[in-house]
């Protein structure tokens, strides 16, 4: 048993929150304040407090699982890589090499997360990968790097929020979804400073804003371009600013020009005078910020909605000046490293474009293999699915519960049924992983060591504490095998120091620049912001110092050619769908404290269950009332997609033409059962947040 303090970092958000590990009196690890680690100074909330619990051979997989008879049976790891290898080896011959997919997860480490995309494209040969975190933060990427040049969640560290003028917070809850961080919030007004929430139902973090905007469900666009009308109409736009350091202005501001007030008013359900309050919270400080989540980037116009807001940050001067700036909440614990590296459709590490042939010839070099052998972009996440058991017959899952994440969540999973073969390496026996052929145990959090890049793009160690039970092996030694096995002896190490040493390789020169940072820096230093080259040997300055790492981004120019940001000249445009008479609700989704993402891992411990035991559908009083629903009584959300049963949650606190209901359950009240998978055109980000229900009363 570890004698010995391991500090190291939360499992879940994005946050990755810093935390001690001790020995627990019973055997195993228990957490402990780690007060030095500066995001979260010791605090954390209840998922991370009961981490370990999940540890438990109780709750776990300690064995491999195959399949025969129809039942999942226990097998040796030999026999359970074999099956995998003569399968992904089976569909190859008889169909191709992109008739295997990959599926990974934004949860994985840097360092996994890096060798999926290498094992999927120099392995296996195939296009066919992309990963969950599609499904977190791509709208915000894409929308970034339009207008950066770079995408980095944070451009600042956490630290700088309370110390900022004006915060507008758009479609986050950050009291439940990442509570350590609503200090920051808190803070900020504490010093005089103001926040402005944006969310059609009055949360937590809500209750805490100086003005809060509800709008109608997929209107976000609309409410973004109304602010910057107003912006432009009283005179508070910063000319000099727009002159010296941005490109686009003049279709940006005619775009906006197109939506004024009493319009605007008509699509959001947002009053014109709350509109006018919200320009005069913004503008009056010398700095300010708008922070984007889920709220208006899971859209399929969330591009064009970040791009949006981002032209509110440029107009009035903010973006690249201090304690100002746009920036994106990552939700998933490595959900920015984790497309950096290599598990995205169209990514090679250090956050290349596959179709860059000088990032094919870096990349490939490294790998030592011919750039023209690596294949093109392929499918995003929902298209990877949903061609699951035509074009791709096989697949290799990952860290990653679509059952109950992905969006029309009933035909993903007729989908994943439909497969000749599906291969789950996951750390418990999840939903989607009872649908397998072979299912394989994995190391956890703190089984393993590995790096992690928080929100703020501060990369990050986490440190192994206690050996994995038996039978349990990590996922390098899962790729390790399988390369094996398909032909390819070297070039998948298990050590993970070694993987990062290759990835630091791989990553140099490109825009997520991780060649200067090494496991003993971040041992030391506690985190490092990318990018970091490595500007001599061993990653020193010619002055013999280390690179200190990049916490503030764009403070000179930005990552665009001529060092300008460039507007986005967009118009709002109506959701997928929207109400009618058949379906005259909006739903909309989202996570409550208690529990994770798919809650795979959460349903598993029991203070998480008791404090949030079930799906549940909030609605306003007279919704119910027209409905003749009592608080408590079980509804049916029915949408074009499928139907979920939960008990209504009345609370005037939501929109009264608004329905929400958390996405962490399976079963009779799996959310995503109903949600809608059309997509936005540029980022292939489903509409998670807004679509057409009607409400049944249950008798």
């Amino acid at each position: 048993m570890q004698t010995t303090v391991t500090p190291t970092h939360c499992p879940y958000c994005a946050l990755q929150c810093g935390m001690n590990l001790v020995p627990a009196a019973g055997g195993g690890v228990e957490v402990a304040e780690r007060a030095d680690f500066p995001v979260n100074r010791g605090a954390l909330c209840g998922k991370g407090r009961t981490a370990p619990e999940v540890l438990s051979s109780a709750v776990r997989l300690t064995s491999p699982l195959v399949r025969r008879e129809g039942e999942l049976v226990p097998a040796s790891w030999d026999e359970a890589l074999d099956r995998i290898a003569e399968a992904l080896t089976r569909a190859r011959t008889a169909h191709g090499a992109d008739s295997l997919g990959v599926f990974g997860g934004g949860g994985l480490t840097n360092e996994k997360a890096y060798a999926l995309g290498k094992f999927a494209r120099v392995v296996l040969g195939t296009s066919q990968i992309d990963y969950n975190g599609r499904f977190c933060m791509s709208s915000a990427a894409a929308a970034g790097t339009a207008a950066f040049g770079l995408d980095r969640g944070l451009p600042f560290p956490l630290e700088d929020i309370p110390r900022t003028g004006c915060v507008i917070l758009v479609g986050s809850n950050p009291a439940e979804t990442m509570p350590p961080a609503l200090r920051y919030f808190t803070e900020l007004r504490e010093n005089g400073g103001t926040l402005i929430v944006v969310d059609p139902r009055r949360t937590r973090t809500a209750e805490q804003a100086d003005l809060h905007l509800a709008p109608r469900p997929g209107t976000d666009l609309a409410l973004a371009l109304g602010l910057l009308h107003l912006i432009v109409a009283e005179g508070r736009t910063d000319e000099e600013y727009l002159r010296e350091r941005t490109s686009g202005w003049a279709e940006a501001r005619a775009a906006a020009m197109a939506h004024w007030p009493e319009y605007v008013e008509r699509i959001t359900g947002v009053p014109v005078p709350l509109l006018r309050e919200a320009v005069e919270l913004f503008c009056a400080p010398e700095a300010a910020m708008v922070l984007t989540a889920r709220g208006p980037e899971q859209q399929s116009k969330g591009t064009d909605t970040v791009g949006a807001w981002i032209n509110l940050c440029l107009a009035t001067g903010r973006a690249g000046r201090p304690l100002s700036g746009y920036g994106c909440l990552t939700g998933q614990g490595n959900g920015q490293g984790g497309r950096e590296h290599g598990q995205k459709a169209d990514q090679l590490p250090g956050y290349r474009k596959l179709t860059d042939p000088a990032a094919r010839e870096h990349v490939a070099r490294v790998w030592g293999v011919d750039p023209d052998a690596l294949p093109g972009p392929g499918r995003s996440a929902y298209e990877l699915l949903d061609a699951l058991g035509g074009d791709i017959r096989a697949l290799l899952l990952m860290g990653s519960n679509p059952v109950v994440s992905a969006p029309r969540a009933a035909h993903v999973e007729e989908r994943l049924r439909s497969l000749d073969f599906l291969a789950v390496a996951d750390v418990v026996l999840s939903e989607t992983a009872r649908l397998a052929d072979v299912v394989l145990p994995v190391t956890q959090w703190a089984e393993e060591t590995g790096t992690t890049t928080n929100l703020e793009g501060r990369v990050l160690l986490r440190r192994r504490a206690l050996a994995p039970p038996e039978g349990v092996r990590s996922d390098l030694e899962v790729l390790h095998g399988l390369a094996g096995r398909l032909g390819v002896e070297k070039g998948f190490p298990t050590d993970p120091e070694e993987v990062f040493e290759e990835l630091r390789r791989a990553s140099a020169g490109g825009p997520a620049d991780y060649s200067g940072i090494s496991y003993r820096r971040l041992a030391e230093e506690g985190g490092v912001f990318w990018p970091c080259p490595a500007e001599g040997a061993e990653g020193e300055t010619a002055g013999g110092g280390a690179h200190p790492g990049t916490p503030r981004l764009f403070l000179d120019r930005f990552a665009t050619g001529d060092g300008r940001a460039r507007f986005a000249a967009v118009s709002h445009r109506a959701a997928g769908e929207d109400t009618d008479e058949e379906y005259p609700v909006l739903l909309t989704t989202g996570r409550v404290l208690a529990q994770y993402q798919s809650g795979a891992q959460t349903r598993r411990v029991a203070e998480l269950n008791a404090a949030a035991p079930g799906p549940f559908v909030e609605m306003h009083p007279r919704l119910a009332e027209r409905l003749g629903v009592a608080d408590g009584q079980d509804v049916a959300v029915v949408s074009r997609r499928g139907r979920a049963v939960a008990p209504a949650r009345v609370t005037s606190g939501i929109r009264v033409d608004t329905v929400f209901m958390p996405f962490h359950w399976a079963g009779a009240g799996r959310a995503n059962v109903l949600t809608n998978p059309v997509l936005d055109p540029v980022s292939r980000m489903p509409e998670f947040k807004v679509c057409a229900v009607r409400l049944e009363a249950v008798r």
